[in-house]
């Protein structure tokens, strides 16, 4: 099965404490919106923002392969990091130092 390319998710969420770890900005918290998009190459990126604001930041972590799940999967696990807090960053990522 193939994904199609530049597909999208899209859910809000409030993150838990400690927030979400971003590549720009660092933590954010609060309710937030989280974007999961499929890169059409077997890849994925999660972008967040403060929800209704116009500016996004990439969850740390880079981009993920696509589980076997597929992008609803990831999708999934990425609101549950972000639900949980901690600095969430992308799901099976190492934390960074």
């Amino acid at each position: 099965m193939t994904t199609p390319e530049h597909h999208a998710l899209t859910d809000r969420v409030t993150a838990g404490p400690g927030g979400a770890m971003t590549v720009q900005v660092g933590v954010i918290t609060g309710d937030l919106t989280v974007t999961t998009t499929a890169r059409g190459d077997g890849t994925a990126g999660v972008v967040i923002q403060y929800t209704g604001a116009e500016e996004s930041y990439d969850l740390e972590g880079g981009s993920v392969r696509i589980p076997p799940g597929g992008i609803d999967a990831l999708h999934r696990a990425a609101l549950e990091a972000v639900r949980a807090g901690g600095a969430a960053q992308m799901p099976g990522t190492a934390p960074r130092p």
